[in-house]
């Protein structure tokens, strides 16, 4: 492959008004940045994801782990981030090297495809819209009319042949709002291909008020536990003589999440969705109906929040197992790892479950819809 993809976080996000810079925000159930982080990713396109931070903003990093991912410190303006990166990766004799802003969580992978395929014939692709608002301009204090259809609005993210880009970067000590005009200013010729009107820039608090509503959602699961048969939670097998009785595999953990998420969006519950007299359901891993439900309900623009889970258990004990649930379930619900909580709880030896003959769990869900 050897294309790269960078995307530029480092900026102090002035006119964003939160204590967080805009870049690391929850937006959609991740991080700011994380949306392309993943697209990229997925695109399968690039040998590596170059993130570019401030030094200040490690913080919001420090539960932050992708293979995938390089972060690097960055400069105290956008082109020398820029540039920074080109010479980190310069060593990797990269081909191709995509820009991208990490305010822009919202473009397509067809987008990065189409941009690959223009850059079969050209050295520099960038995405562009012309504006649909009538355009002026103040001249010698007299106000004129722009031609749209001269005007384009630039996005990103921008392509390159990492060569020419690195050699005019490095030529550079200009302020620049983008890697193309590097190539503008020296009439080299860009490929300006169409945009996509998703794919606009989170500037301040204003951009984001396409939030339509967050809701909740309560989630309870009960199974017996019996011989010869193993024991899920949360998707991972726990050593156990005894397992759970069920017509899936009978993981209590993410039965609770799936019906909390169900009720959160309004969609029934998982007993109507996955109906115990259908043989398809059989012995069936509960991992693959929670990643039905979290894809069925993301094509709604709900994006999950966070969860908060009881598993209520004489034995085994939780704390052992806490770390890899949160990671089977992070996985699961595509969040990150911080916004899952888990407690375990006994009921000090009373009732069905005080003497190990059940186990059960019960789950609260914040889910917020977008437009």
């Amino acid at each position: 492959m050897n294309n790269y993809f960078i995307i530029l976080a480092a900026g102090n996000s002035t006119r964003f008004n939160s204590k967080i810079p805009k870049q690391f925000i929850s937006y959609k159930g991740l991080m700011l940045f994380e949306h392309s982080v993943n697209k990229a990713i997925k695109s399968n396109i690039f040998d590596k994801i170059i993130l570019v931070i401030n030094k200040k903003h490690s913080k919001y990093l420090k539960n932050y782990k992708n293979d995938k991912v390089v972060i690097i410190y960055g400069g105290r303006e956008r082109y020398l981030s820029s540039l920074k990166s080109l010479k980190y990766i310069q060593n990797k004799k990269p081909k191709n090297v995509y820009i991208h802003d990490a305010a822009r969580p919202n473009f397509s992978s067809k987008l990065l495809f189409r941009i690959k395929k223009a850059l079969k014939k050209y050295n520099a692709v960038v995405p562009f819209l012309k504006p649909i608002n009538t355009i002026k301009i103040k001249e010698n204090k007299k106000i004129i009319n722009f031609d749209r259809n001269n005007i384009y609005e630039i996005q990103t993210p921008q392509c390159f042949n990492f060569k020419i880009l690195n050699k005019l970067s490095k030529a550079n000590n200009k302020f620049i709002t983008d890697e193309c005009s590097l190539f503008l200013n020296k009439n080299i010729k860009v490929n300006f291909i169409k945009g996509e009107f998703i794919n606009r820039k989170i500037t301040s608090e204003n951009d984001l008020e396409f939030i339509k509503k967050t809701y909740y959602g309560i989630g309870f699961d009960v199974h017996r536990l019996v011989p010869n048969r193993k024991l899920y939670l949360g998707g991972i097998v726990i050593k156990s003589k005894l397992g759970t009785l069920g017509h899936s595999d009978g993981d209590p953990v993410l039965h609770a999440i799936t019906d909390a998420i169900l009720g959160a969006c309004r969609q029934g519950d998982i007993g109507q969705k996955f109906s115990d007299k259908k043989k398809k359901y059989k012995n069936i891993r509960s991992t693959i109906l929670l990643e039905k439900v979290v894809k069925e309900v993301k094509k709604n623009n709900y994006f999950i929040n966070n969860l908060d889970i009881n598993i209520i258990t004489q034995t085994p004990k939780i704390s052992n197992y806490k770390k890899k649930i949160i990671k089977s379930i992070a996985s699961i619900c595509d969040i990150q790892l911080n916004k899952i909580n888990i407690k375990g709880k006994t009921t000090e030896k009373l009732g069905l479950i005080g003497k190990e003959k059940a186990i059960a769990c019960e789950v609260i869900v914040s889910i917020s819809q977008y437009d």
